[in-house]
């Protein structure tokens, strides 16, 4: 009987597996013996083990904060784990893992060696401190034998920045690290009843147009901006929900826009939700003033609920989002464009409503999960049958 190929997949935290759902259990089924390992919280990697039916490994000194002492811990004890069940394939996720992940996979020897990149911190950084993100990344690409940035913006701005030889590149299907559950994500599963309901919850009138942002609360993702245009909007019948929870510690706000959405009746601040659904399906258009993303899951959980988006020029939300087709494009940090974008939203319903018809075909034709999950299951077996020859 043929061996079965020995898959492990890494990430910082157990939290970022949620964003692979569904792929793990895929590849298991696909006849490949895979498992996981990450660091804290460990109760959370233990779930989704479970979920996936994967074996799971927890890595003690695996932290996402910088610390010389803890990383060089981490890189031992990452190849101690290595050691013990011979990976055929490492796949590393998130900076930290894949920088310890790859370095400890290269000093092994382990063969076939991959890095999926989705998103850059660097980007967002100048002086010492990006010199210091830039030599990180390359040591991990320069160990990796193949990097997979999950969209082509991304891949071309690691080319531009000297990163990697492009010949160790590759982006799969047509980027994303796990693509969209259409099923899942589908206006289908929600009646008038029910988004009339919620609305009635939440103070929605029939006539208010509903703006919704989904993501952490931080300074990174736009929120400054956005609270700074929304409150420019002088309609009456408009209404902003933000889904998502603050990090005060590690990116507040600025005060006055914390005191915006303490005090503006039309900022709706839920937190976090469990299921995001419900929220898309009484909102007429997604906002995602980000500063940096990989391959943002949210724009296209958006667009398969139907909904139009404004989003940033920035890799992943302007390959989702094509101009004027099913959202708009503006620059990164420019609230007044911001301004303009949402106005124009308001005062053009019959585009928007265009816009949204479109939106869920532009999804599903490209970024269904299985479309990503198939990519990545063929570059398992190519690869492994080379490395076999």
């Amino acid at each position: 009987m043929k061996k079965k190929s020995k898959v492990l997949r890494v990430f910082t935290s157990s939290v970022s597996i949620g964003l692979l759902k569904g792929q793990l259990k895929y590849m298991k089924q696909q006849g490949m013996d895979v498992c996981v390992a990450s660091g804290e919280p460990f109760n959370i990697i233990d779930i989704a083990a479970a979920q996936e039916e994967v074996e799971a490994f927890k890595l003690k000194h695996l932290t996402r904060p910088v610390s010389i002492v803890q990383d060089f811990l981490a890189l031992f004890e990452m190849a101690r784990l290595i050691r013990k069940i011979k990976p055929d394939i490492i796949h590393t996720h998130t900076p930290k893992a894949g920088t310890v992940g790859m370095l400890a996979a290269w000093i092994t020897r382990v063969p076939i060696r991959l890095h999926t990149v989705a998103g850059m911190p660097l980007l967002v950084h100048k002086g010492i401190k990006r010199r210091i993100l830039n030599f990180v990344e390359r040591t991990t690409y320069m160990c990796a034998t193949k990097v997979y940035p999950n969209s082509h913006a991304l891949k071309d701005i690691i080319i531009k920045e000297k990163l990697a030889p492009a010949h160790k590149l590759d982006v799969l299907a047509n980027g994303s690290s796990n693509g969209i559950n259409t099923d899942y994500f589908s206006p289908s599963h929600f009646t008038n009843k029910e988004t009339g309901k919620l609305r009635e919850e939440l103070n929605i009138s029939k006539s208010d147009f509903v703006f919704i942002f989904v993501g952490r609360l931080v300074r990174d993702k736009g929120v400054n901006e956005l609270i700074s245009a929304f409150s420019r909007l002088k309609a009456q019948n408009i209404k902003l929900l933000l889904i998502g929870t603050f990090e005060e510690e590690l990116d507040p706000l600025l005060p006055e826009t914390l005191h915006e959405i303490k005090n503006n009746q039309n900022i709706i601040s839920l937190g976090w939700q469990d299921d995001v659904r419900p929220y898309y399906a009484i909102s007429d258009a997604l906002v995602f003033p980000s500063y940096r993303e990989g391959f943002p899951n949210v724009v296209m959980q958006a667009g398969a609920m139907g909904l139009p988006s404004i989003v940033t020029d920035i890799n992943g939300c302007n390959e989702i989002i094509i101009e004027k087709e099913n959202g708009v494009i503006i620059s990164p940090q420019n609230k007044e464009q911001l301004y303009d974008a949402m106005l124009y939203f308001l005062e053009n319903i019959e585009e928007v409503q265009r816009m949204a018809k479109n939106s869920r075909g532009l999804i599903t034709v490209r970024y269904e999960q299985h479309i990503v999950w198939e990519a990545v299951l063929k570059e398992y077996q190519k690869l492994k049958k080379t490395d076999d020859e």
